[in-house]
């Protein structure tokens, strides 16, 4: 019998089992629609695994079905020798869940304190019982190659009953990972190697708080963000303590010393100081009122305080032996995790060796998260160069910071590279291998501008005027996709759609045979994405211009694995109508007809004859397109805006978009009201799109 499961076993203490499950559930959610996460034996009520990973995913399933049992209740049953009773309420907590979703995975017990009680391999039992594929995971802490490759080889005949789905060595140390080869297997078992890295392991300001009981004063809201390095103490004067403070250092001092607290705020706006994490207050102490004011009229934000009544040096020794966490108050950690796991695991071999034991569900399914996933793994076959210009906004960094620690694109911001840095560093992200280009100085301005000046002359340009148009970003940017420093352009979050459409008409120009871009939104629905066009750019196009902007909107889905059935929008059906503007439709659709005789396409329709089986029957039964069209090409600007929202509105549906197409090279506007995932997700489809049209040479030099 195929299994719909896989279990996740760490098979040592701080192996970070949980790294792999989110980087297994990130995987599975781009094939399946309904995933099961399953803990069978937790050791506290409250279990943070389950609680994240139910988050992040937003998994609809109610945290009680993710738990077995309680560690203390399977440890009772055990000394009454009821093994097999332990087994069979698992196997069948189980099973219910393979009933209900298409996929489980099962992440199994760490070997702890807590399981002390317990003296057989309980992860290889359970998988054995569940009849699920088992994946090992070790902990490849201090030691040598060749320690590694012998728990490996031990590993491979761990189970009687099979042989590993695939092994993970995880959190080996830099100097011996370097000297292990890459990809590996071991009696054809995938073997995947996963090196430590600091910031993972690295506790928050809000970790130390929680774990030390302490209380935050001012900076709540970045706690979470802010990782800590290392503690350190303050007990001499300014000019001595401040040399000693290094990035990312924890300020531990009493809560009496004013001249510390002060120094330290005061050293976030020195640009040759490192930032600290944080100040923690000692001794239950406060600063005094006056002290209090001035601190609170200070830009503190960007400065985590806390208080605990302990003494200083109780305290350091506290902060000292806090754990880091993978946990939902911390997004940039967990990217930063999914980014290790993509890098060193070959995520396509693994989703063919689980298809290959699963029954696949979810053939004809396809969910907005495995729509934006599938974005991310496209993006990745082949890394483009996208230049974001509006780095003064932070919601451009946070995005790049993610694009960063994914591995989906590689990035390019336009601005002061120092500001850009600092701005950065006060938001708790890592952009220093970022290529940053500051317009004002780069010496590609002067080719920049005779480059604009010889395409626009013959319409009037000055070369004064051609020289301006390089200080603004938006320009320089799309000079730089046209001239091949970059393979595409995203901007808008702070400027216009004409910010971002003008230059590039100007500059980069239509693909041959097209007279105007137009754009489609891609519409995720819970179980299926469809195609809108044009809802954003033309007001009234023509029949011509109609049957344009649905063959470009054809090709784009077919570039996002989209089958296109295009329907030809219209307030009448086949021969029901008239009127010029179903006339119109009715044009467009011969049209493309006669351009594109391979599209499958229908015209004039209505919408609800277009996307209902049922009505389609009653419309234009011998229809191909009409009831499952997934293309809907709008009569005009107003009518598909506005369609465009209400449904986006009335189904919850995720609207991603405005997608332009028809420009030689990619250049995509963003909502001045976006979000941080809007802007990730756009970037990753103009990587897709310069892939589809190719890629420019060259790098970007510093």
């Amino acid at each position: 019998m195929e299994s719909n499961s896989l279990f996740i076993a760490p098979r040592e203490r701080h192996s970070g089992s949980l790294l792999i499950s989110l980087g297994m559930m990130s995987l599975l959610r781009q094939r399946f629609e309904k995933i099961a996460f399953f803990k069978p034996l937790i050791a506290t009520p409250d279990d943070l695994d389950t609680r994240f990973i139910q988050h992040f995913f937003q998994l609809p399933m109610p945290i009680e079905q993710m738990h077995g049992m309680h560690l203390s209740e399977a440890t009772e049953l055990l000394s009454e020798n009821h093994k097999h009773t332990l087994f069979e309420r698992l196997v069948a907590q189980f099973k219910q869940l393979q009933q209900s979703y298409d996929f489980v995975l099962v992440q199994g017990m760490e070997l702890s304190r807590h399981a002390a009680g317990i003296d057989f391999d309980i992860n290889l039992a359970l998988s054995k019982h569940f009849n699920s594929p088992y994946l090992p995971v070790l902990n490849g802490q201090e030691k040598s190659e060749h320690e590694i490759a012998k728990e490996i080889e031990l590993e491979t005949h761990a189970s009687l009953h099979s042989t590993p789905f695939a092994i993970f060595i995880n959190r080996i140390d830099p100097a011996t990972f370097s000297q292990i080869k890459q990809p590996s297997s071991h009696n054809d078992v995938p073997v995947f190697f996963l090196p430590e890295v600091t910031d993972l392991n690295t506790p928050s300001i809000q970790e130390v708080c929680e774990a030390l009981n302490a209380e935050v004063i001012w900076g709540q809201e970045i706690a979470a963000n802010r990782l800590v390095k290392a503690p350190i103490v303050a007990a001499m004067t300014v000019e001595h303590f401040l040399p000693r403070v290094r990035e990312g250092d924890l300020i531990i001092v009493p809560g009496d010393r004013s001249d510390i607290l002060m120094a330290s705020i005061m050293s976030l706006s020195a640009r040759n100081l490192p930032n600290i994490a944080g100040i923690l207050l000692t001794g239950g102490l406060l600063p005094c009122e006056i002290i209090q004011n001035i601190i609170m009229s200070m830009e503190t934000t960007h400065c985590p305080i806390l208080t605990i009544a302990t003494d200083t040096y109780a305290s350091a020794m506290h902060v000292g032996q806090v754990k880091a966490n993978l946990n939902t108050d911390n997004p940039r950690k967990t990217n930063l995790a999914l980014g290790v796991f993509d890098q060193y695991v070959d995520r396509q071999l693994l989703t063919d060796k689980i298809i290959e034991r699963s029954q696949d569900h979810s053939k004809d399914i396809m969910t907005p998260i495995m729509f934006e996933y599938g974005l991310f793994e496209s993006a990745r076959q082949s890394l483009k160069t996208i230049v974001l210009p509006e780095a003064d906004d932070d919601r451009i960094l946070q995005a790049c910071d993610i694009l960063c620690q994914r591995k989906v694109v590689k990035p390019i911001l336009l601005g002061n590279r120092e500001e850009i840095l600092y701005r950065a560093s006060l938001l708790g992200l890592s952009l220093s291998q970022l290529d940053i280009i500051d317009p004002n100085t780069s010496a590609w301005k002067a080719e920049f501008t005779d480059a604009l000046y010889q395409l626009r002359r013959h319409k009037g340009l000055p070369y004064d005027v051609a020289k301006d148009a390089m200080s603004h970003v938006s320009y320089f940017a799309t000079m730089m996709v046209h001239l091949g420093y970059a393979d595409g352009m995203v901007s808008g979050a702070t400027h216009t759609t004409a910010d971002t459409i003008r230059p590039a008409l100007q500059i980069i120009k239509t693909q041959p045979g097209l007279t105007r871009v137009s754009s489609v939104f891609f519409m995720c629905f819970e179980t299926r994405v469809l195609v809108f066009g044009d809802c954003a750019v033309n007001q009234s196009p023509n029949a011509q211009q109609l049957a344009e902007i649905a063959i470009s909107s054809a090709q784009t889905a077919s570039q996002f694995g989209i089958e296109p059935r295009i329907a030809m929008l219209s307030y009448a059906s086949g021969e029901s109508g008239n009127g010029s503007e179903v006339d119109k439709v009715r044009q467009a659709t011969r049209l493309v007809k006669q351009l594109q005789p391979d599209l499958k396409v229908e015209g004039p329709i209505q919408y609800d004859a277009a996307i209902d089986p049922i009505v389609a029957k009653q419309k234009l039964p011998f229809s191909e397109v009409a009831g499952q069209a997934t293309v809907f090409i709008f009569p005009d600007l107003n009518t598909g805006n506005n369609t465009y929202k209400a449904v986006q509105r009335a189904s919850n549906c995720v609207a991603i978009g405005p997608v332009l197409q028809g420009l030689r090279k990619p250049i995509n506007d963003l909502s001045r009201g976006c979000t941080v995932a809007d802007i990730i997700n756009t970037v990753a489809i103009t990587a897709i799109q310069a892939q589809q049209l190719g890629s420019v040479p060259g790098s970007v030099p510093k």
